[in-house]
């Protein structure tokens, strides 16, 4: 055998162990649950993990946290009702029945216990889902947004944007149809520590097109439309609290210690990390910060 074509077989070799070694892509998948039809994104096997995304996004703000996730566990990024590729029922939009979507796609599954992350809007449903079914999580990690009805919660940093969250109906709907990017700059932009290290260029036409489809923006807006029923429903809730291990992951610039405060008052287990010179999109602006700290959390 030449050297050349030992050579060329050791390569060979090489590469199929990379490739093995290298996380599987994960796959796009469709379910009923809870009357709505949800899409999801799952990949790899294990102890399972649901990541749910926050608002101007989907299930698309997962990948690189599932490309290392996937490793070790089972893992599913649906899109929330009204969100990316999944249904758009009349309503409700509040954060419980957001969760109860959840929870019946996973249970579709055979999964009985799931560790949950959540971004922002999803942050809330992810709360919302260990309230009501804390015997089925046993971790839950929340990133940068606030908790509907807990504490002092209308003082919150992203509340500084007060015409947001009253923001829905018919002239709304209008004022943004064919104008849904420069809408969603204000966000992408102006909740970043740095605009220039916020969402890639990629991600913004991705997420612009999904929300331009008929309908997004309006169930969009409905999530907001409900955090006065979020709040009181949390409330009752937080009088009941949260034993499993929290970990809370905020920017600096974003929403600081205030959310783990908050969620001192929602749990007896809390680790709280304010991620440095970021802002408000954490996966995006602190990549190499998060990752890793999710990984060894749910691990």
């Amino acid at each position: 055998m030449t050297i050349t074509k030992l050579l060329g077989i050791c390569l060979l070799t090489l590469g199929v162990a990379v490739g093995q070694a290298r996380a599987e892509a994960p796959k796009s998948q469709f379910a009923e649950a809870n009357g709505v039809r949800l899409h999801y994104l799952t990949a790899g096997k294990g102890d399972p993990v649901i990541l749910l995304h926050g608002y101007t996004e989907s299930s698309h703000m997962w990948l690189p946290l599932i490309d290392q996730l996937s490793k070790n566990h089972l893992v599913i990024a649906p899109d929330l009702r009204g969100f990316g590729q999944s249904g758009l029922p009349q309503g409700p939009y509040t954060k419980s029945v957001m969760a109860q979507d959840v929870h019946a796609l996973v249970t579709s599954l055979g999964i009985k216990s799931a560790k949950v992350v959540g971004h922002d809007i999803g942050l809330m449903v992810a709360y919302a889902y260990a309230a009501q079914y804390p015997k089925e999580v046993s971790k839950i990690a929340l990133m940068d947004a606030f908790l509907p009805g807990i504490g002092n919660w209308k003082d919150v940093w992203l509340l500084r944007d007060l015409w947001h969250f009253h923001f829905y109906g018919e002239t709304p709907l209008a004022l943004v149809k064919g104008r849904e990017r420069i809408y969603f700059e204000h966000f992408w932009n102006d909740f970043a520590a740095d605009k220039t290290k916020s969402l890639s260029e990629a991600d913004r036409k991705f997420y612009t097109a999904e929300y331009a489809q008929p309908g997004h923006m309006k169930a969009g807006f409905e999530v907001f439309r409900a955090f006065e029923l979020d709040a009181v429903e949390f409330a009752a809730y937080a009088k009941t609290p949260l034993t499993m291990p929290m970990l809370v992951l905020t920017g600096e610039k974003a929403s600081g210690e205030f959310l783990i405060q908050q969620a001192r008052l929602v749990d007896s287990n809390v680790e709280g990390v304010v991620i440095k010179n970021s802002g408000h999109w954490l996966m995006e602006e602190a990549t190499a910060q998060v990752v890793p700290k999710l990984v060894e959390f749910l691990k």
